[in-house]
């Protein structure tokens, strides 16, 4: 067992354990409702509750969204990190993941997609993270509805490759929970949608609450490969980057006779 099976649990008890915490700022700053408050008004006077403690009077604009807990300062900073780190490790176990899967010879489109889907699921999160949706609302959207989908989609394919791949019956143990926590994620994810574009305050609230649902069940599957990543090794991500050399070589090679790119394996294996 290598040190690497950590990652995938840490990058789940960082995240979650963040935006909790994140919402309990927003919560006790007076940005954001508690999740079990259901009963919304026009309108509120200003700020007529204790400082510290939560909102008795709650609007529209008050529904605790996950970006809305981010919004504001200074919890806004801790939601920004969250998301830049968060991203950054999403992208390595999503490498990770992939180039173990290459050394046990999968070499198959679908570990080619869910490789491309963790990284646009990472690339999400950092444009959701830095543009907050009170500030920067188009990005905002535009970073979730990249990073949203393509989650969902990298949990599928996931699954998918962890059937394909087990043997053990603790492989599809594994796998089987994994179909729940797909399973889950989808129906969260459309709940979320339906329920946001409406303007009533309480489908927003479900909207809100299938919102937590999909993110933390989708950090919860993160965290299962470290399931596999006690067999993680630098080889692994010389296998990884060595199958993305390989094609750059084939698709300069096709290009053009002269290349100054060396694509001997001697070289490739120093990258």
């Amino acid at each position: 067992m290598t040190a690497w099976v950590i990652l995938p649990v840490s990058l789940s008890a960082f995240s979650i354990t963040g935006i909790w915490i994140v919402y309990a700022m927003a919560v006790m700053n007076h940005h954001v409702c508690p999740v079990e408050n259901w009963s919304y008004n026009e309108s509120c006077p200003t700020d007529p509750d204790i400082q510290g403690g939560p909102k008795s009077c709650c609007t529209l604009e008050d529904v605790p969204l996950i970006s809305k807990c981010g919004t504001y300062p200074p919890e806004s900073c801790l939601f920004s990190l969250i998301g830049n780190v968060g991203a950054f490790m999403v992208a390595l176990v999503c490498l990770l993941r992939y180039g173990q899967l290459l050394e046990q010879s999968h070499r198959s489109w679908v570990n080619t997609m869910a490789l491309i889907t963790g990284c646009f699921n990472a690339a999400g999160l950092v444009v959701v993270g830095n543009f907050q949706v009170d500030h920067a609302k188009s990005l905002h959207y535009i970073g979730a509805g990249v990073a949203f989908p393509a989650g969902l989609l990298f949990v599928c394919l996931h699954c998918a490759l962890s059937y394909h791949g087990a043997v053990a019956p603790l492989d599809f143990a594994m796998a089987h929970f994994r179909a729940v926590l797909a399973v889950i994620a989808f129906v969260a994810l459309v709940l979320s949608g339906i329920f946001f574009i409406h303007e009533s305050s309480q489908l927003q609230h479900v909207a809100a609450l299938s919102e937590w649902v999909f993110v933390i069940d989708i950090l919860v599957f993160y965290g299962t490969f470290s399931y596999e990543f006690g067999a993680v090794s630098t080889d692994t991500l010389v296998a990884a980057f060595q199958s993305a050399s390989s094609r750059a070589c084939k698709s300069s090679g096709s290009s053009s006779t002269s290349t100054h790119l060396n694509c001997t394996p001697e070289s490739i294996a120093m990258i």
